[in-house]
């Protein structure tokens, strides 16, 4: 069984596939460069797909009398955002997505105080909900996040266990125009392309094999 990848491991792999950057001694520049080319291709990924292993829950409580409600850290986009109301906050009730002049124009006066209805960009770690919460609600949002970024101390995360072909064109694809080796993007340009494409479809799979199920049940 082949090994996991790691940060190590794949560092290891991008100096094979280049040809440089062995040792800080022979090749200095590249060896010190393939960490960053790694974060660059994480990003890249993190911009391109929205897959499951992207999106994350997290579970909070807004502020009463305080509209602005503070951005997980890594969020990337916002998937849906819901409430809890009711005698012990229980019932679970969606607030939608509206554009920031509408959230302002429905709920002009933010001294004002109500259950929320609606929630909108306020900037890229805020977001702002409307009406003003009256109550500290639970509020459970899912959103799409920047995976844990590789490092010496953290050697792994969802793209090296579940994507690391992916992982390792995507830092090639970065590597080839810091080399000045542009006849080699549309190579690892094809190859992420391709595996990202793959990754794409075993998604859609799952979602539309959980819609079969819900249309068995």
């Amino acid at each position: 069984m082949p090994q996991a990848m790691t940060f190590t491991s794949l560092q290891n792999d991008v100096r094979s596939y280049l040809e440089r950057g062995a040792s800080a001694v022979t090749d200095p520049i590249v060896y010190a460069q393939i960490p960053n080319l790694i974060t660059l291709a994480e990003r890249r990924i993190s911009r391109d797909l929205k897959v499951q292993g992207f999106q994350t829950v997290v579970v909070t409580n807004l502020q009463a009398g305080v509209a602005v409600l503070p951005k997980p850290d890594r969020w990337r986009e916002t998937i849906s955002m819901n409430v809890g109301t009711g005698a012990q906050y229980n019932t679970r009730k969606q607030i939608f997505t509206r554009d920031y002049e509408y959230c302002r124009t429905y709920w002009p006066n933010e001294t004002e105080v109500d259950e929320p209805e609606f929630y909108a960009d306020y900037n890229y770690t805020n977001w702002l909900v409307v009406p003003t919460p009256d109550l500290a609600y639970p509020v459970e949002i899912l959103y799409y996040e920047l995976p844990a970024l590789l490092d010496d101390s953290n050697q792994t995360n969802w793209l090296t266990q579940y994507a690391p072909n992916l992982l390792l064109y995507a830092t090639l694809l970065e590597a080839t125009p810091f080399l000045k080796n542009d006849e080699r993007i549309p190579v690892w340009q094809n190859m992420y392309a391709m595996a990202a494409q793959a990754l794409q479809g075993e998604d859609l799979s799952k979602i539309l094999d959980r819609g079969a199920v819900r249309n068995e049940a």
